[in-house]
């Protein structure tokens, strides 16, 4: 499970995060050496072969491609497996985590930074981020060992799915949440009503979202506008 947070450290082009799938999967693997070394030889090429994926949710594809070597599984089988988890790991860990929980968290950050709570906000930020990160890399890879061939239907079965749905419309909460306080806070400094500031970037922010969806999303106009003001700010608008 260590060796997947490095699985990104030999990324490149040509096999994505093979590589350090393949890292992570040298020690799993250790134990097929002794009872077929050419299976294990065979085993030890083809985790290392491309792959690409959300990283966060890469332990599910390394626990069910382990299993399937141990299990005797032909190797195109596997390799197809392999083939077939990297769109779907790859969309659901960008949905759960960069389109989901960062900007979650990021925005409870800081609504609690206005509000007062300053480092504090930050130090709960990486804390929750980086617990939750654990967290999952540890359930994912034991569920990848778990399911083997079988770990699409054990991931349609899981909290992943749901997860996702709830993410989202909590991310545009806490983002939609925290854009008028920090936006009032920056008016405040320029001696600007801060009431009103804020209300104005609200309802900038829920008239533009819906004219120009889907690509303009909550999170984005929340992002965008912080930036503005932070710009505002710097130059002493």
């Amino acid at each position: 499970m260590l060796r997947l947070f490095a699985v990104q450290g030999t990324w490149n082009y040509e096999r994505m995060l093979g590589v350090g799938m393949g890292y992570a999967a040298e020690p799993l693997l250790e134990d097929l050496k002794a009872v077929d070394p050419v299976r294990h030889g065979e085993a030890v090429a083809r985790s290392a072969e491309f792959f690409n994926c959300n990283p966060n949710l890469a332990g599910l594809a390394l626990g069910a491609v382990t299993r399937a070597e141990y299990e005797d599984i032909p190797g195109p089988q596997i390799a197809r497996l392999r083939t077939a988890l990297c769109s779907p790991l790859g969309a659901m860990g960008d949905e759960l985590f960069w389109a989901g929980l960062v900007p979650a968290l990021m925005g409870a950050a800081l609504v609690g930074v206005v509000l007062g709570a300053g480092w504090w906000a930050i130090a709960g930020f990486i804390l929750a981020y980086n617990g939750i990160r654990l967290w999952t890399s540890y359930w994912s890879l034991r569920l990848g060992m778990q399911s083997g061939m079988r770990v699409g239907s054990a991931i349609g079965a899981s909290w992943l799915p749901r997860a996702i749905e709830l993410i989202g419309p909590v991310a545009a909460f806490t983002i939609g949440a925290a854009l008028p306080l920090v936006a009032a806070w920056f008016l405040t400094a320029f001696g600007w009503p801060a009431g009103i500031g804020a209300a104005g970037v609200a309802m900038a922010g829920i008239a533009l979202t819906r004219w120009f969806a889907p690509f303009l999303t909550p999170v984005r106009f929340a992002l965008a506008a912080m930036i503005f003001l932070v710009i505002l700010r710097r130059v002493g608008v």
